[in-house]
């Protein structure tokens, strides 16, 4: 059981999860928290990994590191996702079996489960068929780590648990237009193009140099800064994104899967994950989401009004969906003693307002 004084790693504490992991930790009063950036210690040195675990030697650990991106990147760099989570979960996990850590617990995504997966998902439905081609190099890693957590608490008696949440968005979230995820790449699409419909150069400028867009930032010729972005389908009367818009899709508040993971660490142990009596123990992970799903034409317009963007959204269906739907069973998760509360029109607000206050 871990106290309030329990040394606690979060790796990836300055993530889109990892650090609101680490916050709401604080705000339950568990101070006693230990998180390295990736120039501190690179995760994929096994050695490096192995020297901190050695020093620290912490009671708990949180694996919320993790190579991750959208379509474009899952696409584009299918070695480097599941080459590099591989080799992050072997060597934290292994280490914290290695260092007799009382408690592990694993985030991975809803993207382990097949692409035609019966909706809802239920963890029941892993490995039952194909995975979805787009992502499925970073899908097998996030399997193997489930399986990891799944196969040491088995055998050894561990008490690591896997939580797998379904599309999060939220605040110090991915903005980069080549690597986001969905709703923060269509969210910053769209923001560009308002201020480009209202000839707000000086803000197009500002975003840009903080974020830019191949090379391109607020230095650049306008009609630089035109071309690349539309490049991206950023233009001052509409934005294009990818595929059809009809895919369905559940977003989940990071900061609402930060308190779901920590009442996982703090309420749940691996025991509690499997029916009583199970011949076969298996599936064992937890799905984090809303059990509420939107298509991703229906997000769009709610980022639109939310930004007031008058221009028009359009489609480009030569681009990929990706998987059809998405939805998560989350009544094992509800069973365990937690709810959602944000729904997406608050939460898409809630992330606008971020993003003015911190990257515009």
């Amino acid at each position: 059981m871990l106290t309030k004084t329990s040394k606690i790693y979060v790796a990836g504490h300055r993530g889109l999860v990892g650090s609101a992991i680490w916050n709401n930790l604080l705000q339950r009063g568990y101070t006693n928290l230990i998180g390295r950036t990736h120039e501190e210690l690179d995760l994929l040195d096994g050695e490096a990994v192995r020297r901190f675990f050695n020093e620290e030697q912490p009671d708990a650990v949180v694996l919320a590191a993790a190579h991750v991106g959208g379509i474009m990147a899952n696409l584009k760099y299918r070695a480097d996702f599941i080459y590099q989570n591989l080799q992050i979960q072997q060597n934290v996990i292994g280490e914290s079996f290695r260092h007799d850590v009382s408690k592990l617990l694993f985030l991975g995504s809803t993207c382990i489960y097949p692409r035609e997966a019966p909706q809802p998902m239920r963890e029941e439905a892993l490995l039952t068929s194909p995975l979805e081609y787009t992502n499925e190099p970073y899908a097998i890693a996030k399997i193997a780590g489930l399986k990891m957590c799944e196969s040491f608490s088995l055998q050894y008696g561990c008490n690591y648990i896997a939580v797998m949440p379904t599309n999060l968005y939220g605040p110090r979230d991915n903005f980069h237009l080549e690597r986001s995820h969905v709703l923060p790449a269509m969210l910053r699409k769209i923001y560009l193009a308002h201020l480009l419909q209202k000839n707000d150069w000086t803000a197009v400028r500002q975003d840009l140099n903080k974020r830019s867009v191949e090379s391109i930032d607020g230095n650049a010729t306008e009609q630089e800064i035109l071309d690349v972005l539309y490049k991206y389908g950023v233009t001052p009367d509409h934005v294009t994104l990818w595929g059809t818009g009809t895919p369905l899709r559940e977003f989940l508040w990071s900061e609402e899967m930060a308190d779901a993971s920590v009442h996982v660490l703090l309420n749940v142990d691996f025991k509690d994950t499997y029916p009583v009596g199970a011949t076969e123990v298996r599936n064992c992970h937890i799905n984090v989401g809303t059990g509420v799903e939107h298509t991703i034409r229906q997000t769009a317009e709610m980022v639109r009004n939310t930004i007031g963007f008058e221009g028009e959204i359009c489609w480009d269906a030569t681009k990929p969906d990706g998987t059809p739907r998405k939805l998560t069973d989350v009544s094992k998760l509800h069973r365990l003693g937690w709810h959602h509360r944000i729904e997406l029109q608050e939460g898409i607000k809630r992330l606008y307002a971020w993003y003015l206050e911190h990257e515009a």
